[in-house]
């Protein structure tokens, strides 16, 4: 044997067929550095945790978390694994995923059991702090003073507004009454003042407030002969929660029985003392129908203006502003009223305004003309929006189309976050509705809300959910601005519901699919007779009122058994009547043994229809037999009376307290 013989042979693959069958391992060994210890080989075994490892970081103090934060994102503020905040949602019996949005009342349940403060930050809260600019002096302009007219329905605002602007604005609105902002322009002593007027009536208190955060000043419309009432003193606290200086117009100085002076005894009762007798309020006595001292309420009114403000603003600066109204028109699509606050707006930029985004395509004035720009202090309609956007949202311009729709974005998605926590929140409330309506203690009117601008249909909504009923509601299933359109149609009638509209028609298309649909299609241009119908409609629903009335009572004096028919309990009536078709309820001892109705009612032997108090009779009752001498027979009739949503709920009908006889 050969020295080569001697070596070991290394095995050879095959190139072709199956692999060998034995197996073979490999062994990759780094070779040994003698001295010095391999820290892989003699480090100690660590054994490894199951998942991947999460790390916290326990914070202290209080946090502020959005409102509508997912678990995770609560976890990440609170430093406390997620493990733990689902075991204590599991102990209050929710069932929650990481992924899920809270509510605040969960938020809040958390972190007591965490003893921690939070705070829930709303997207409305991030609105409500008000942007400061420092501005160079040079770049300061003077700009227009923002007033706003407020007070009561019928008090003549628009009238007066209408003769200030020598207009005729108060001949569109329905019923007389504004049921939306009206934003325009005055010229007095070469000098520009932007009015804007807001509604009376109670319904639209939120456009009543919008007006008052916007505006410079507030003017007070009283009626001279309906003096101070209660959207009057509503007005009053929008103006001081705004921090807006106030004149008052006592208007109808022309109506017979006019009286300012008892309007000003009675405004001086809230703290509005006029300057003549003492105080620092503005009044002004004026008529809309004569134009009577109209420039004396525009001079005290920029007096004021002059004396407490300081209207200037940056013109040269990005453009800024809050939307007053909005809506959708045909041709137009949606269209924005804007009071522009600082900066220029112009055509082409690109705006923001909440959900809201787009390139301004056109610019008009009050008027309804085309501008290219509006300074500060002017309120302007914008087109080119992608949607309409909601009464009193901060708007500004940025730079790109391309940041607006990402801002607005941001804004859509933390709004549907706080959405769907209200929505999980409401949803066992919802369930039990439903059981409720199921079992008939519970019936809802389901309302589809279409109207002419976002605040009419905030309004409407808003009055909607007032209308409270332990066994009626309203449940308002869908809002929307612009006509009444096949897709409502096709929603009430999925959802058996009541399409309301409020200054908007159905198109043609609409009105036939409801009358195939069988779908009551409502339309209003006044809101108080919207309210005033569906409870009428609510009343309708509920149920009639079951109201018990006594009608008799008899004395078992005497029994007599008849074998084939019974007992038959000799009686004599000792109150009111006894009637063969009343119900009878047996008392012994002051307690209901047993209630049942007549089998028969004798006098002597002959079978009658009723026997009057005083007189003796023979009855028989039906399903019962255990009658005994000094029982008292009480005789009573159920009647049904229908009910309005005044009416109390109804009590079960309990068993009167014995007669003393």
């Amino acid at each position: 044997m050969t020295e080569d013989d001697k070596k070991p042979q290394r095995p050879v693959r095959p190139r072709h067929g199956r692999p060998s069958q034995g197996k073979r391992r490999v062994v990759i060994d780094q070779p040994k550095q003698r001295g010095r210890p391999d820290p892989r080989r003699d480090a100690p075994a660590v054994p490894r945790p199951e998942g991947r490892p999460q790390l916290i970081i326990e914070a202290t103090g209080p946090v502020t978390v959005s409102s509508g934060a997912t678990v995770k994102e609560l976890s990440a503020a609170l430093g406390t694994p997620v493990a733990e905040i689902i075991k204590i949602m599991m102990d209050i019996g929710e069932m929650v995923t990481i992924t899920q949005s809270l509510g605040d009342d969960a938020i809040s349940v958390i972190a007591s059991e965490l003893e921690r403060e939070v705070v829930v930050k709303h997207v409305e809260d991030e609105e409500a702090v008000e942007e400061i600019y420092e501005d160079a002096p040079e770049d300061l302009i003077a700009r227009p003073p923002v007033i706003t007219i407020m007070g009561h329905v019928d008090h003549g605002k628009t009238t007066l507004l209408d003769a200030i602007r020598e207009s005729t604005v108060v001949e569109t609105e329905a019923g007389g009454i504004t049921q939306h902002i009206g934003a325009y322009q005055v010229e007095h002593d070469g000098r520009v003042m932007t009015f804007l007027d807001t509604p009376g009536h109670e319904a639209f208190t939120a456009l009543r407030a919008r007006g008052a955060k916007v505006t410079d000043i507030a003017v007070l419309v009283v009626a001279a002969d309906d003096g101070v009432k209660p959207q009057t003193v509503e007005s009053i606290n929008h103006a001081r929660a705004a921090e807006v200086p106030i004149v008052v117009a006592v208007n109808k100085m022309d109506k017979e029985g006019a009286n300012s002076e008892r309007v000003r005894q009675e405004l001086v009762a809230h703290e509005l003392q006029p300057e003549d007798w003492g105080g620092d309020v503005q009044y002004a006595d004026v008529s809309a129908i004569s134009g009577e001292n109209l420039d004396e309420l525009l001079n005290k009114i920029l007096l004021v203006a002059d004396a407490e403000l300081e209207c200037t603003a940056n013109a040269t600066a990005d453009a800024s502003g809050t939307i007053l109204e909005s809506r959708l028109e045909v041709g137009r699509g949606p269209v924005a009223t804007m009071l522009v606050r600082r900066g220029t707006l112009r055509v082409g930029d690109s705006l923001v305004a909440g959900e809201a985004w787009g390139r301004v395509r056109a610019l008009h004035d009050f008027h309804g003309q085309r501008i290219k720009e509006a300074g500060p202090g002017t309120p302007v309609e914008i087109i080119g929006l992608n949607q309409p956007p909601t009464a009193g949202e901060h708007v500004r311009s940025v730079e790109h189309e391309r940041q607006a729709r990402q801002q607005a974005g941001a804004r859509a998605q933390r709004i549907r976050s706080e959405t769907l926590a209200r929505q999980s929140k409401k949803g066992i409330a919802l369930e039990d509705l439903f059981s409720k309506i199921g079992a008939g203690e519970v019936q809802a009117l389901n309302v589809i809300v279409k109207g002419d601008v976002q605040g009419s249909v905030e309004a409407v909504a808003s009055e909607l959910a007032k209308i409270e009923h332990p066994e009626v509601g309203v449940a308002v299933l869908h809002t929307g601005i612009g006509g009444i359109s096949e897709s409502d149609v096709h929603l009430a009638a999925a959802s058996n519901a009541l399409v309301v509209g409020f200054n908007v028609q159905p198109n043609v298309e609409a009105r036939n699919l409801a009358k195939q649909e069988g779908v009551d299609i409502r339309t209003y241009r006044v809101i108080y007779e919207l309210t005033d119908e569906i409870e009428r409609a609510l009343s309708g629903m509920l149920a009639p009122e079951q109201v018990e009335e006594i009608t008799g009572e008899a004395e078992v004096r005497e029994l007599f058994r008849i074998s084939r028919l019974g007992v038959i309990a000799g009686c004599h009536v000792i109150n009111g009547t006894v009637r063969r078709n009343a119900h009878v309820r047996l008392l012994r001892d002051g307690a209901v043994i047993y209630e049942t109705t007549l089998a028969s009612l004798k006098r002597f032997k002959d079978d009658v229809r009723e026997v009057q108090e005083g007189f003796e009779c023979g009855i028989q009752l039906e399903g019962y037999n255990d009658v005994k001498q000094g029982d008292v027979l009480q005789f009573f009739e159920t009647k049904e009376i229908e009910r309005d949503l005044s009416s109390p709920t109804a009590a079960a009908p309990t068993a009167p307290a014995p007669s003393d006889e």
